[in-house]
């Protein structure tokens, strides 16, 4: 493994095989394309997260949080561009059934959904009468319902949103699609970040930040049974991240579990990719801690991972777990 710190990013001739691109077991070798390099697509931000694919425009949207902005990327003209300023300092993006960007807002304390006109409309920013913390990384599930988590970083420092007291526990929610009800489905996170669900939704994956955050619980990704749609059980805890942590995760349709990594050495920074036990079988080593991670372009085979200050990608043979 070469050092990545010292790889010209911005243009620079790579040669194939890129080793960037690290397979750690045999069996990652059947998602690796020999000649496709890691590309830095864009870079100038404060701290990126939460990517979201948008197919129907060939475009990428993701938050500078810092910034008070989300970004987008044409995958057409290769343009970077402000797509909303500002954005409440928002966190993570997904979509929904229908189409729809569905945000978390930290400096709002709030998830919302804009509508397709435009609108936005307020998904959930309050339970049992009181203030949701930051929500913080959000995922659909099929039937409509809306599950994320709200850890509170937005409101531990004047920097990805306003410093004030924690109103609720750091819990996980499930929003029920045709009620609007907000249910807890989990209650014994230190910072539940990002989430994401099997191919098949019987499983949701959830990070526990803790101890980058200074809770002190351990870094590392859990995964629960999910029961009828509505609830988790069996929680577990499925890759520890230790000496690094994770943020964001994703999986493929084999089932595969694609994990940011950073804050911990140099040498484990960029996307890593779990076998459905839980193995460490590749590697994607990237210049800075990876926040984030999304798969998109027109085979959804195509990994967009954003970092402190860039954003990165690179063509896979493994295929997105994700509609649209």
């Amino acid at each position: 493994m070469t050092d990545e710190s010292v790889r010209n990013w911005d243009g620079g001739v790579v040669r194939y095989p890129d080793p960037a691109i690290e397979a750690i077991d045999p069996r990652f070798e059947k998602y690796r394309i020999g000649n496709a390099a890691v590309e830095r697509l864009c870079t100038g931000m404060r701290w990126s997260e939460g990517p979201v694919w948008f197919g129907d425009g060939r475009y990428l949207l993701w938050s500078d949080i810092p910034n008070n902005r989300i970004m987008r990327w044409s995958e057409e003209t290769g343009a970077v561009s402000v797509f909303r300023s500002p954005s409440n300092n928002a966190n993570g993006n997904t979509r929904d059934r229908q189409g729809r960007l569905v945000t978390c807002e930290h400096l709002s304390r709030r998830v919302t959904r804009t509508e397709h006109d435009g609108r936005i409309t307020v998904v959930m920013d309050s339970y049992e009468g009181k203030r949701l913390n930051a929500p913080n990384d959000v995922v659909v599930h099929s039937d409509g319902s809306i599950w994320f988590t709200d850890p509170g970083y937005g409101i531990l420092l004047d920097y990805e949103g306003e410093t004030a007291e924690f109103e609720l526990p750091t819990y996980v929610y499930r929003v029920d699609p045709l009620t609007g009800k907000a249910a807890v489905v989990a209650d014994d996170f230190d910072r539940p970040n990002g989430l994401c669900f099997s191919p098949d939704e019987s499983r949701l994956y959830i990070v526990d930040t803790g101890a980058p955050s200074g809770a002190g619980g351990p870094p590392h990704v859990r995964v629960f049974d999910v029961v009828d749609g509505v609830r988790l059980t069996n929680g577990r805890v499925f890759v520890d991240m230790k000496p690094a942590s994770t943020d964001g995760i994703r999986t493929d349709v084999d089932g595969n579990l694609w994990a940011s990594a950073g804050w911990g050495s140099p040498d484990m920074d960029g996307a890593h990719c779990y076998s459905p036990e839980g193995e460490l079988i590749g590697q994607i080593h990237l210049p800075e801690p990876c926040s984030n991670l999304c798969f998109g372009g027109l085979k959804k085979n195509r990994l967009f991972m954003t970092t402190g200050q860039s954003v990165y990608a690179v063509y896979l043979k493994a295929i997105g777990a994700q509609t649209p």
